[in-house]
């Protein structure tokens, strides 16, 4: 999958996160800002890594805004700004 364009997905309503994706060149890059980062931040990061590998994704940015969701909603807040980011212009005017 390749990302075409900036997408978001989520909210900042507690226990929800926000991810938002940007094309890149550099691999994957994840920047994380938690409220749970010192006792989460290391599961967060490896749910959206895996989520994004397993999607067949080699090169994004992922800014992930987190407000203590559980893996199920950052597993679907990642699909879902991926899926987004994929699409073209065209595609998204269908």
């Amino acid at each position: 999958m390749e990302i075409k364009r900036t997408a978001s997905a989520g909210t900042m309503e507690s226990s929800d996160i926000m991810i938002t994706v940007k094309p890149s060149n550099n691999g994957i890059k994840i920047e994380l800002k938690s409220d749970v980062e010192k006792q989460f931040g290391n599961q967060v990061k490896k749910i959206i890594k895996n989520t994004i590998e397993g999607m067949g994704v080699k090169n994004v940015y992922i800014r992930a805004q987190d407000r203590g969701a559980l893996d199920y909603a950052i597993k679907a807040r990642t699909r879902t700004a991926l899926e987004r980011a994929s699409k073209g212009a065209e595609e998204i005017e269908k």
